[in-house]
């Protein structure tokens, strides 16, 4: 089934669900095929590939909503399954909110190619996958005889879309990735068996790196954690890793949710227009980066997408509003979620921003702990490096970081040059000053 059968489905199903009593539909078909690949000691240790064809409706008869899904396009099995999904919606509670936003907000979406699908991917054969993910552990096993063990994969996957409303909409999207990398864990003092990775995703084959890279890049972060310790627990300045602070955004883009506004789960609620974090720190949410992995001209609801900056020099700006929690609140829809998050980036690289540390710790990656998203408190285990003027001294591991997100992010004096770009959410490394550490 193509793309064009597929939205001619879209409208049928749309069609059918009126006339079985619908006030309103809303109907996504979707193709997808995975194909994940992991090799352990030079052998294939897995090969899977999936392919799904799923339909989904959403019915809203008398404010009264339900989403069914189903694998089976056929019609002479659609058309019972959707008059099914619109009688079992009339047995429902009714919710006023529930329902297809308004068609002006459908408009404006931009007629632009956000080039997220490889026209070569098709010709990605089984043997050149799995020959890709033995170079990369080959790498990894060659690099250190300190090795215990080392795994690698190579994955993809391609998705198609449609999406059709029964009030107007009508939208269609493609894509690819692909995914490679490896983990290695080595020998360390004692007992210790530090492990680490090095995984790396793109859009395109042909942007994949060197397999060497990512086979001895992963080798070379778990060494360096041999004789990891904890240390007397004080104040250090701080540097976040920019793969490792998605655990730390993570804390902030939750509670900017109309849902945790709703649901008064948000340390933001009412802050709208206020500062909540240093001048160093802007952070825009643009769905239009070419080849994002966050990239699309229309959200879950099928509104236009806009760029729109969420806190501007350290002001909270805007909200994520969805169409149905944006009715709850009384307040207008933005999207319903993050797409891609670009930051104003500063002029140094990991590097130069430790390089300027007197007494601090390095955070490579974050484990265990909590959040809380009413109040903004956390508490979260770190694993990194101790500086000292500038040079390592030693690896740490098994220390606390915590306090309230809010002081932290005042806490923030310099924004990285060196956006992790491997992920929508394109974050930079972090310096942040006098954050308090507990250990021994």
């Amino acid at each position: 089934m193509n793309s064009k059968e597929r939205l001619a489905l879209a409208h049928w199903a749309v069609d059918q669900a009126k006339k079985s009593g619908a006030d309103d539909a809303a109907v996504n078909v979707v193709n997808s095929r995975d194909i994940d690949v992991a090799i352990r000691e030079g052998k294939v240790d897995k090969l899977k590939e999936s392919t799904q064809n799923s339909l989904s409706i959403s019915v809203y008869t008398d404010r009264k909503y339900s989403n069914q899904s189903t694998n089976d396009l056929r019609k002479e099995s659609l058309g019972p399954f959707i008059s099914e999904a619109v009688a079992m919606a009339k047995y429902l509670a009714e919710d006023e909110f529930r329902g297809l936003p308004d068609p002006k907000y459908y408009q404006g979406q931009k007629d632009i190619d956000l080039k997220l699908y490889d026209g070569a991917y098709e010709s990605l054969t089984s043997e050149e996958r799995i020959q890709f993910a033995k170079s990369v552990e080959e790498a990894a096993r060659s690099k250190s005889d300190l090795i215990i063990a080392s795994t690698a994969g190579f994955s993809d996957s391609m998705y198609e879309s449609v999406k059709v409303h029964s009030n107007g909409f009508e939208g269609t999207s493609r894509g690819t990735v692909y995914s490679a990398g490896a983990e290695a864990t080595v020998r360390g003092e004692g007992e210790g068996r530090p492990s680490d990775w090095d995984w790396r995703t793109y859009r395109f084959r042909s942007e994949l790196p060197d397999p060497v890279l990512m086979g001895q890049g992963a080798v070379d972060r778990a060494l360096s954690k041999v004789g990891q310790k904890k240390m007397d627990s004080g104040v250090f300045d701080m540097v976040i890793e920019n793969r490792a602070a998605s655990r730390f955004l993570n804390s902030l883009i939750g509670p900017m949710s109309a849902y945790s506004l709703q649901q008064q789960r948000s340390f933001l609620d009412g802050k709208l227009g206020e500062k909540i974090a240093s001048d160093k720190f802007t952070m825009i949410d643009d769905p239009f980066v070419v080849s994002g992995f966050g990239s699309r001209l229309y959200d879950g609801d099928g509104i236009a997408t806009q760029r729109r900056v969420m806190i501007d020099k350290g002001v909270l700006t805007s909200y994520y509003i969805d169409w149905y929690y944006g009715q709850k609140l009384g307040m207008e829809p933005t999207v319903g979620g993050a797409t891609n998050l670009v930051f104003d980036y500063g002029d140094k690289d990991l590097g130069e921003l430790v390089a300027q540390m007197k007494k601090g710790i390095l955070v490579t990656s974050f484990i265990g702990g909590n959040s809380n998203s009413v109040t903004g408190d956390f508490s979260v285990g770190i694993i990194g490096t101790y500086v000292e003027n500038g040079q390592a001294v030693r690896p740490v591991n098994e220390m606390n970081v915590s306090g309230n997100l809010n002081d932290v992010l005042m806490q923030l004096v310099e924004m990285g040059n060196d956006p992790w770009i491997y992920s929508a959410w394109r974050r930079p490394s972090m310096y942040f000053k006098d954050i308090q550490f507990s250990g021994v």
